[in-house]
């Protein structure tokens, strides 16, 4: 397929065998023109045969067939990313990675709707609630009958799949992220550290991240971040 906008036609009768142990298949379904404040980008909606949500790739240049695309990962957050919650991180990296990546000569976002470490939504706020009283935020998943951490990413690995990307490099701390993408048939070329500031709010959360779910990272001391600045990477 030579562009993007190919891809709705090839995808409308498309049906494999799917990716990981659920077998997850995923169709492109369209394909817009997206400009924002982070720059041009388009967006990629994807039908899957899982869980019904759409889960979409911002793209920014021409990423067909490319080696180590710069590449973000992003679970869906509400309270964060549209709320602007400081109890977490998530719209301080959505931004970043939105920014450097529209900066660049190409990249892609993968925007999973995958809420609250796959837990959704309402079980967020009663793991906010349990957090509330004092505990992690692992013990609070843990507490309500879930893992640390639901998210499965065989939906984003198709996704990337769909898009002909041939290799990524993963903005990431996670290395449970590259393990997965690896263990799904992606090729995960280098792992680009993506470290945000810790503010009073979520400076718990963060260091909770790094020491219980192996996130690579240290707690950065600085307490915000502005529209300007890049976050200094503090790596273990």
């Amino acid at each position: 397929m030579s562009t993007l906008d190919d891809l709705v036609e090839r995808d409308k009768d498309h049906d494999c065998e799917g990716f990981g142990p659920h077998h997850i298949c995923v169709r492109v379904v369209a394909v817009a023109d997206l400009p924002s404040r982070f720059g041009d980008f388009r967006i990629v909606a994807f039908w899957n045969n899982r869980d019904a949500k759409e889960h979409i790739a911002l793209v920014h240049g021409d990423v067909m067939g490319v080696e180590d695309l710069p590449t973000r990962l992003h679970s869906e957050c509400l309270t964060g990313d549209a709320l602007g919650s400081l109890r977490c991180d998530c719209r301080d990296q959505l931004e970043v990675s939105l920014r450097k990546i529209g900066s660049q000569e190409r990249g892609a976002i993968l925007y999973m709707r995958q809420e609250g470490r796959g837990i959704g939504l309402i079980n967020k706020v009663r793991a906010y609630a349990l957090q509330d009283r004092g505990l992690d935020t692992v013990d609070a998943n843990l507490a309500l009958g879930f893992r640390d951490d639901e998210r499965d990413y065989a939906v984003a690995a198709h996704m990337l799949a769909s898009l002909n990307v041939a290799s990524i490099q993963l903005m990431t701390n996670n290395p449970n992220k590259v393990g997965q993408l690896e263990n799904l048939g992606i090729r995960v070329t280098a792992r680009i550290p993506h470290v945000m500031p810790a503010t009073e709010y979520n400076r718990a959360y963060l260091q909770t991240k790094a020491t219980r779910s192996g996130h690579q990272m240290q707690v950065d001391p600085r307490s915000h971040l502005s529209e300007q600045d890049d976050p200094v990477i503090v790596e273990d």
